[in-house]
């Protein structure tokens, strides 16, 4: 595999993906397997709905598991270092043109959650300020046209 071809994910970014496959196969896994043998004990598997949706979450959680695993041995941890440009890690506030306030923090397309305040860096407003820093003012372009920001404060 390319270097290119990794995932960059944050120190933080990684723990929550090793969690999550934890859990899957160490709590999730473990209940559906229960619920499948609970499902079989009630007789005739053909047209037992208990059994279908056991069977279902199983396929569901094991594909989850494979793509956690692919993820974890194919990523790279990046170090944000303090002071530097705008990157993956890095805890962003902006201001848009009509002096609105917003606080992000950059993160890969692995672990980004809008509702959390974590945006891609491959993302509109990612895109935009990768590379700058403080007090740089950028256009962000988008589907409904572009629009100004500045960056205020990189930590």
């Amino acid at each position: 595999m390319k270097k290119e071809d990794l995932f960059e994910l944050t120190a933080e970014g990684y723990l929550e993906l090793e969690t999550e496959l934890d859990e899957l196969k160490n709590v999730k896994r473990k209940e559906v397997i229960t619920a499948l043998k609970e499902a079989r004990a009630m007789g005739d598997l053909s047209e037992n709905a208990d059994y279908d949706a056991a069977r279902n979450d199983q396929a569901q959680i094991e594909a989850r598991i494979k793509e956690l695993e692919y993820k974890l041995e194919h990523s790279k941890i990046v170090d944000k270092k303090k002071g530097s440009k705008i990157g993956i890690g890095s805890i962003v506030t902006i201001k848009d043109d009509d002096g609105d306030e917003e606080e992000y923090k950059i993160v890969s397309s692995v672990e980004a959650d809008p509702f959390n305040n974590k945006i891609s860096v491959e993302s509109p407003i990612g895109i935009a300020i990768k590379g700058h820093k403080s007090g740089d003012t950028v256009l962000v372009e988008s589907p409904n046209g572009g629009y100004n920001i500045t960056i205020l404060k990189v930590a």
